[in-house]
């Protein structure tokens, strides 16, 4: 499970004494609990791995997003402690799909659920979640669906 091996990793960053690695694993695991909570506080069950792995782009994204706003106001050192924790976090996802991997994965999807316009994208979409967690980027497959789906 990858809760088991982000606790190793923890310690063994401890024992390293590598200190971003370590907040940053910190960081995963407080962010871990805090959507556990969440869900059980919609009665939900603990997230499971494929739903750590949607959590896990999540806090990509935002630092992708710092990355950028660091990046424009001069704050290099910012910016590369941003990375560095994309870095760590990456290291728990599964590999990323290519972009034809996913352009046949979304061509499949589609034929598998009979989507026939623009009104199935939700579908599709949601299906690819269920499918491909932490495969591929929801935001650019998003646009390939909808130009699969209006071309």
């Amino acid at each position: 499970m990858l809760r088991d091996d982000i606790n190793n990793a923890v310690k063994d960053a401890m024992r390293a004494k590598d200190e971003r690695k370590l907040s940053t694993l910190r960081m995963m695991n407080s962010t871990i609990k805090n959507a556990d909570i969440e869900a059980r506080g919609q009665g939900k069950p603990p997230l499971s791995d494929g739903d750590l792995l949607g959590v896990f782009q999540k806090m990509i994204k935002q630092r992708q997003e710092s990355v950028e706003l660091y990046d424009k106001g001069g704050r290099a050192e910012l910016a590369d402690q941003e990375r560095a924790e994309i870095a760590v976090i990456q290291a728990y996802l599964p590999q990323q799909m290519s972009e034809d991997d996913v352009k046949a994965a979304i061509a499949a999807t589609i034929s598998e659920t009979g989507a026939a316009g623009i009104k199935d994208m939700g579908k599709v979409i949601a299906a690819l979640k269920a499918k491909y967690a932490g495969q591929m980027d929801f935001g650019k497959a998003s646009g390939l669906v909808k130009a699969a789906l209006t071309g």
